[in-house]
């Protein structure tokens, strides 16, 4: 396989809302680590610490997991869409109790991914 044909499996990335000017306000390390493990996602394949987010009921919605010394970061991303890996939301969780995502995270997670479905209908 050339350098041509890999190009032609790359799937576009776009980002959602702020999720990349979230991204550029996290540590240099976390930035890496998400940058990484979305580059992953665009030629198909899954980052070691990508799981399914709960409550999408399939493993289309995939959360990348970022502990770090300064907290835990989170970004969560969708590839059902064909066209593309679209990013939904990236954040710093700041509960320190459980291991669920905090419910108005989730609910912004759910709006950009019906934004996302738009944007890959060609919708704006």
């Amino acid at each position: 396989m050339g350098i041509i044909d890999i190009m032609d499996t790359v799937k576009k990335l776009i980002w959602v809302g702020s999720s990349k000017s979230d991204l550029k306000a996290m540590p240099a390390e976390v930035q890496d680590t998400f940058g990484h493990a979305l580059h992953l996602a665009q030629i198909g394949q899954k980052f070691a610490k990508t799981k399914p987010l709960r409550g999408f009921g399939s493993a289309a919605v995939l959360e990348i997991v970022e502990d770090t010394g300064t907290g835990a970061y989170r970004a969560v991303y969708t590839v059902r869409f064909a066209n593309a890996v679209y990013v939904l939301h990236c954040f710093q969780k700041k509960s320190t109790h459980g291991i669920a995502t905090p419910k108005p995270d989730m609910d912004l997670i759910v709006a950009r991914l019906k934004q996302a479905e738009k944007l890959s209908r060609g919708e704006k």
